[in-house]
């Protein structure tokens, strides 16, 4: 005898959903700002120019290792000479992976992009389900190989920081509108980084006392902090590059001069 949702004693309800509240303006909000940023930094991406404006880096392209890049730029050498396209490309498949196989952004690219399902209590459009065990799906069991590369990418854009704080000459003891941006941003991209699920795993899995690990209970309580709140760091991370680039972008233009505070 079928049971569940197959069973003869359920309701045969052929209505996609039956919820009167407007369920369709938060898969519809999130399906926006995600293809903005998508349109925004794949222009950014390939453009490959206008990503430096001495002392500031755009996020997008740190760090720069072509012989492609500016003068100026390459802070870490330039071990990929022969690179023919831009150097935003060999940087950005780290932080985009990340994001793209983290556990919140699933949910919501799930919901508003592919529908499944756009919202609790509503049909999905979808007859079929396989889970995340078929190409291209299975590539989310990669998030923790992402999270070691995006740690890497995290502490080049902290030191970026402590370089902002130097005029454009290179001058130490300096700091502008643009040092600030770099560094709330960078604040939001470790809030995210710190809060991301497998980092919470790997800081406090499989241990079975805390009491015997107190420095490691120490630390699983803080990033679980950052967790609680992992959607917010996510989207605010998120807004931030974006703006961060952009503030380069206007500076290596000429459209604007930097605000220097000191």
């Amino acid at each position: 005898m079928s049971t569940g949702v197959l069973g003869s004693g359920r309701a045969r309800v052929e209505d996609r959903t039956q919820r009167q509240d407007r369920w369709w303006l938060a898969p519809a909000v999130t399906f926006v700002l995600f293809s903005t940023f998508v349109v925004y930094s794949t222009w950014r991406a390939f453009a490959g120019e206008f990503y430096y404006s001495s002392p500031y880096l755009s996020p997008f392209y740190s760090p720069c290792l072509t012989t492609s890049c500016v003068e100026g730029s390459s802070d870490f050498g330039q071990p990929f000479g022969g690179f023919p396209l831009s150097p935003a490309l060999l940087i950005l498949i780290f932080p985009l992976g990340f994001r793209l196989t983290c556990y919140y952004y699933r949910k919501a690219y799930y919901r508003s992009v592919w529908l499944s399902p756009p919202a609790c209590a509503v049909a999905e459009p979808h007859k079929g389900y396989t889970g995340e065990r078929r190409f291209p799906l299975i590539l989310q069991n990669m998030h923790r190989w992402f999270l070691y590369a995006s740690v890497l990418v995290a502490l080049v854009l902290s030191f970026d920081v402590v370089l902002a704080f130097r005029n454009a000459d290179h001058e130490w003891g300096h700091a502008g509108l643009g040092t600030l941006i770099m560094l709330v941003n960078v604040v939001l991209i470790w809030g995210y980084t710190l809060g991301c699920h497998s980092c919470r795993h790997i800081i406090g899995g499989r241990v079975r006392s805390f009491s015997k690990h107190p420095v490691r209970y120490r630390m699983w309580g803080l990033v679980s902090k950052f967790n609680a709140r992992h959607a917010q760091w996510a989207w605010s991370s998120l807004a931030s590059v974006a703006l961060t680039d952009f503030y380069v972008y206007l500076l290596a233009t000429g459209t604007i001069t930097d605000l220097r505070f000191f």
